[in-house]
């Protein structure tokens, strides 16, 4: 017998509460959510409050105001993010509050914006979120990202459907079978999809590579990795021991790169929609860990001003493999929504690295985790290299080689 969509909307809300966050009796639940989505987070905070939630802080954004400022504010008004927000939200975390973001943006939002405005507006934000940040990249708190359906993205992806409602039927649709929503039981099937990617993880940590060799279509690209890397995949721990998914969905087993040891040329192979602006058909060619070179066809100068947010930006902090087979690669769908492209392809992210891929590493300071070949950057942006043509393979230490990836998916 087929699920109505109200059970399973509820069932997707129990899913992110119970599976994903794992909110514990009385922990507080920071809530991120645009005016498109207010929805279903009202269905979230129902969910929340019922699993035991203390309260539900949500917070509000509004894309068509983000949009009005970005074409309309005085440029130094740009510099500016309020520090009571920033302030705020370190405070809850401090505090052991959950963090929930329902991350579904309009890929068009900014088209028409000008690059350097939107990057001065991203950067200013990113700098005062700063300490907020290290509770997430640290896995301190339980944290995660899902994504519903708005009509703009509907649009963006079914513009072949002249109706918005079977548009936003499609896309919803869509999401409960990459998560896995629409099986009879969803928790148990996501319980046998985080056992074989944990499978994954272990198998790479126990194979200790030193390197990883990628080859493709405009891609030749060695990434070196450091000597205490450890792979992770769907489960994490926070700080007090309690389990979490921060993604819904998620395909990736991810490590961290040796800051230092990336060289050669990699060429994205999905558009890649950051901070409201879309760059497409792009590569970039590194020395030395450093990005050196870089060409689009579609928003340069967008991805010029990512790569120039500061020093980190030039440098890269994740590496994740992703088997073409995943089913969100599978769907045939290009989402323009970082959080389901990536769950489509092997990516590799510009920016920041997380701790926690390192041995130890969530104890170490700033100059610890640089010694160790870590990156440090106010941002952290994945961007997507896998295909049906991607080779991948793993060098140890000892010179030898053993082949990971075949025509984009796991030997």
């Amino acid at each position: 017998m087929s699920k109505t969509f109200e059970e399973q909307q509820n069932q997707y809300a129990e899913l992110i509460v119970k599976v994903g966050l794992n909110l514990q009796q009385g922990q507080k639940l920071i809530l991120m959510s645009t005016l498109a989505t207010a929805g279903f987070a009202r269905v979230i905070a129902r969910t929340a409050y019922e699993a035991g939630a203390r309260d539900v802080i949500v917070e509000w954004t509004d894309e068509q105001m983000t949009a009005i400022r970005m074409k309309q504010a005085p440029e130094e008004a740009l510099d500016e993010f309020p520090a009571w927000k920033a302030n705020g939200m370190e405070e809850m975390a401090a505090e052991g509050a959950a963090l929930m973001q329902i991350y579904a943006p309009n890929p068009d939002l900014l088209k028409d914006a000008d690059p350097a405005r939107v990057s001065r507006a991203t950067k200013a934000r990113a700098l005062a979120m700063q300490k907020f940040n290290v509770y997430t990249r640290t896995s301190r708190i339980s944290w995660l990202i899902a994504s519903v359906p708005t009509p703009d993205w509907a649009a963006k992806l079914f513009a072949d459907i002249a109706d918005e409602g079977e548009r936003m039927v499609k896309l919803w649709d869509t999401i409960f079978s990459m998560n896995r929503v629409s099986e009879a039981d969803p928790v148990e099937a996501w319980r046998e999809h985080i056992a074989q990617l944990t499978a994954k993880r272990e198998w790479l940590n126990d194979q200790a590579f030193r390197k990883l060799h990628y080859k493709g279509p405009g891609t030749d690209l060695t990434i070196g990795l450091p000597e205490k890397h450890m792979w992770v995949s769907a489960q994490q721990q926070n700080e007090k021991g309690v389990t979490y998914v921060p993604n819904l969905p998620t395909e990736e087993v991810f490590t961290i790169p040796s800051k230092l040891e990336v060289d050669g040329t990699v060429t994205s192979t999905m558009p890649l929609n950051h901070a409201g602006q879309v760059i497409d058909k792009f590569s970039l060619t590194f020395r030395e860990g450093r990005i050196v070179d870089c060409a689009a066809e579609v928003g340069l100068e967008a991805l010029k001003q990512l790569i120039a947010s500061d020093e980190g930006s030039h440098y890269l902090g994740e590496v994740a493999l992703v088997p073409d087979q995943s089913p969100i690669s599978q769907s045939g769908i290009i989402f323009y929504n970082t959080l389901y492209d990536e769950n489509a392809s092997c990516h590799l992210a510009i920016g920041s690295a997380y701790p926690f891929t390192l041995k130890g590493g969530t104890e170490m300071t700033r100059e610890q985790l640089d010694e160790a070949g870590a990156n440090y950057s106010i941002m952290h942006v994945d961007f997507m290299i896998g295909s049906a043509e991607l080779d991948i393979d793993g060098e140890r230490a000892d010179g030898t080689r053993l082949p990971v990836f075949r025509q984009g998916n796991w030997v």
